[in-house]
């Protein structure tokens, strides 16, 4: 979803066709792109029905105090085994990018991961980077993706810093005891630490990674409402501070040309906050497997619903049962 914060940002500026061609040229090609993202051999096809675009959007925990991911990155983004993906969000845009469904797939989900026999899916990038997590989700849910793109916790405080806080509601009162953090009932505004802390607890919180998810989806549409209200015309070094973190901070395959980012622009353009979905993989049970928490998916139904938004149907919400 950072990624479609840069152009939603671009597409608010309302600069008109000459003035979105220069920024999505200017700030496209500040936008760090992934060489070979995207796994050897076969891949599921479009499907018949397919309309849209999906993206495979990431948060990656690195445990490096070194940026991994945008322009500034000092760091590799994968080494074996350094690496694992914190947050899996498909992300299919409707024809048009009048649309927006999300599925969060929960970093705890037992699944096959190509190669490597079962583990829980946030592995899959431990072990073999994009490519093997791309591969892995795909196998998952049938779907293609089509496009990729991670941050990394640096680069998401850097981001939230960057925008001057984000309000969070934050529902009710909770001690995370692995990061001795308490969190208060009530609307607060928090900055990259903050933030960072509230959408990771899971320990101390009734529903543990599925709160989680739901913190994280609050979030996102919370921070995409605070970019947009930085971008203004009258406030050009304003926009220009924001379309920089952006950059700074998000990296993309490098399949996802400035052309790519220049239509998706004028697609926005349209997209409102009442326009997006947000469901969780459907859960079956959660238990103990080689000694490892783990979340049991109900993968046909998962299929389907990533399936049925790949169409443009809406996202079913998902849950445990």
């Amino acid at each position: 979803m950072l990624v479609l914060a840069l152009v939603t940002v671009l597409a608010l500026l309302g600069l008109g066709i000459g003035g979105v061609w220069w920024a999505t040229n200017h700030y496209g090609d500040q936008v760090s792109r992934i060489p070979h993202a995207f796994p050897d051999g076969s891949r599921p096809p479009k499907g018949d029905a397919a309309e849209g675009t999906t993206f495979l959007l990431v948060g990656v925990d690195s445990r490096s105090s070194k940026p991994t991911t945008g322009r500034e990155a000092t760091t590799q983004l994968w080494k074996y085994g350094a690496q694992r993906s914190d947050t899996l969000m498909l992300v299919h845009l409707g024809p048009g990018e009048r649309t927006a469904s999300t599925v969060s797939i929960p970093r705890d989900s037992w699944v096959a991961i190509p190669g490597h026999g079962s583990a829980k899916i946030n592995a899959a990038f431990s072990w073999g980077g994009p490519p093997l997590l791309i591969q892995t989700v795909e196998q998952l849910t049938g779907v293609r993706v089509d496009h990729f793109g991670v941050i990394d916790w640096y680069g998401f405080r850097s981001l939230t810093d960057a925008v001057g806080g984000v309000p969070v509601t934050v529902p009710e009162s909770s001690y995370d005891p692995e990061q001795h953090r308490h969190f208060t009932a009530g609307t607060h505004t928090m900055d990259g630490s903050e933030a960072l802390a509230y959408v990771r607890q899971r320990h101390g919180l009734a529903g543990g990674e599925l709160d989680r998810i739901e913190r994280q989806q609050q979030f996102l549409r919370s921070l995409v409402g605070e970019v947009r209200g930085e971008v203004s015309v009258a406030d050009p070094f304003g926009t220009a501070r924001m379309l920089d973190a952006i950059t700074r901070t998000v990296s993309v395959d490098d399949g996802m040309s400035n052309g790519d980012l220049r239509d998706l622009v004028f697609g926005l353009r349209n997209l409102h906050a009442s326009d997006a979905r947000f469901a969780t993989a459907p859960i079956v049970r959660s238990e103990m497997i080689r000694g490892q928490y783990a979340l049991i998916l109900d993968r046909a139904k998962l299929r389907a619903a990533c399936q049925a938004i790949e169409s443009g149907a809406p996202p079913t919400r998902g849950g445990s049962s």
